[in-house]
């Protein structure tokens, strides 16, 4: 019997099972797909591929043929997807999906940590949790694995119903619904539907959901879900309180686990990440004081509610995301933390359609609630509503600003839209 097209693309991959999408990352050896983007063609860089060291590459064009080194295929994406599809079948382990507004990359790194203790466990690198990212992630887990976390975000509906398609999750767990990508979800409602395709897959294929069970909309979201394991602050089967948070998260345990962890991490906001590690790890049968360790040992990264401290000024970096939902948690937690001199320095939210305006207008509001040392708007719709506050067009014009102040002895809370480059600003200080 001839094999198909699929199979033989696979018995290619198991030869080569590193798989590249950009040249300039590519290793020898490597599986080079040439995908196809609004501003480049990868069916262009066969050659260079080649010369870099790729074993082979896999194109959608014939004119880029080369001998032996290339398969061709209908459609590069495609191809890549259905690959990833492939190779996860083959699997008999849980898979868990993890999307929501706000947290899912911290939320998938703490779980990662509590299952890495006890098990053999793969998860998504970075934030790779997009149609490419997907597969790629799905494509590095070896034979090995005894648990895979696929990390799924989404900007409009039907988006996460295709991920789940691909990597057919086992376990699903939706952090929140956020005022996140409102202009590509058409508002809360629409964000709650699109991140409810995750459950829509548990429901309909026997799946498992841990549910925060401190939000009400989850709870009708996950009904009829064939089993649901809960966590929050009450009435679920792990619970706990945050008994200290300035500057690193505390959580005292009050059912499903005992004691209190004491985390790296900045902000009580970080709060239901932590619970839902734990129920994820108890659930799995990880040992208490694995996941006790685990959690504690476990410091936030890449601009990631992360402490910095350069010279006599303490920082808290959270610039990789900004949303209205993170942005008001994030300036709340700051403003409650003890200490003064607080500085303010936010840049603008992305990707919140027509209701944008009125969502900075929102933030402006809420930060006249608090006393500050200074506040520094930057750039976007922060630029085009009236405010009190300090205004600058970039992120480079602010930090060259602050050092021109010559800042000392102050606690900066530096946030804002992945767009906005706010970590730059730390290069000034």
């Amino acid at each position: 019997m001839l094999m198909s097209s699929i199979e033989r693309l696979y018995e290619l991959y198991r030869n080569f099972p590193s798989v590249q999408t950009d040249t300039r990352k590519l290793k020898e050896g490597d599986l080079f797909f040439a995908l196809k983007g609004p501003n480049f063609n990868g069916n262009t860089f066969v050659q260079q591929a080649l010369q870099t060291g790729a074993a082979a590459c896999v194109i959608d064009e014939e004119a880029y043929a080369v001998d032996g080194k290339t398969f061709l295929v209908p459609d590069v994406l495609t191809a890549l997807q259905e690959l990833a599809l492939h190779h996860r079948s083959r699997f008999r382990i849980p898979f868990i999906g993890i999307t929501g507004s706000n947290g899912k990359t911290t939320t998938k790194e703490l779980i990662h940590a509590v299952l890495s203790s006890s098990y053999r466990t793969y998860t998504t690198e970075g934030n790779l949790n997009n149609h490419i990212g997907v597969p790629l992630t799905l494509l590095k887990v070896r034979d090995d694995a005894e648990f895979a976390i696929i990390e799924m975000g989404a900007n409009h509906q039907k988006e996460i119903a295709a991920y789940c398609r691909v990597a057919l999750p086992t376990h699903g767990l939706i952090t929140n619904c956020g005022k996140a990508h409102l202009e590509g979800f058409g508002g809360v409602e629409g964000v709650r539907k699109g991140k409810g395709e995750l459950f829509d897959h548990l429901r309909a294929t026997g799946g498992t959901a841990f549910v925060n069970w401190d939000y009400d909309y989850l709870h009708t979201m996950s009904t009829g879900i064939v089993e649901l394991v809960t966590y929050g602050t009450h009435a679920a089967a792990y619970t706990g309180d945050a008994v200290q948070s300035d500057p690193f998260l505390e959580v005292a345990f009050t059912r499903g686990f005992e004691g209190t962890v004491r985390t790296q991490l900045v902000g009580g906001y970080n709060l239901p990440n932590v619970l839902a590690a734990v129920a994820i790890g108890r659930h799995f049968g990880v040992a208490p004081e694995k996941i006790r360790e685990a959690l504690e040992a476990y410091t936030p990264s890449n601009s990631r509610s992360q402490l910095v401290q350069k010279g006599s000024n303490r920082i808290i970096l959270d610039a990789y995301n900004a949303n209205p939902s993170s942005m008001r948690l994030a300036i709340e937690n700051f403003a409650r933390a003890g200490g003064g001199r607080k500085w303010l320095v936010l840049g603008a939210m992305a990707e919140l359609g027509e209701e944008s305006l009125a969502e900075h207008e929102g933030i402006a509001s809420l930060i006249a609630e608090y006393p500050w040392q200074e506040v520094l708007l930057v750039g976007g719709d922060f630029g085009k509503i009236d405010h009190p506050y300090r205004r600058f067009a970039t992120a480079q014009e602010a930090g060259a600003w602050l050092k021109e102040q010559n800042v000392q002895d102050a606690q900066l809370l530096v946030k804002g839209s992945r767009s906005t480059g706010m970590e730059q600003v730390l290069d000034y200080l």
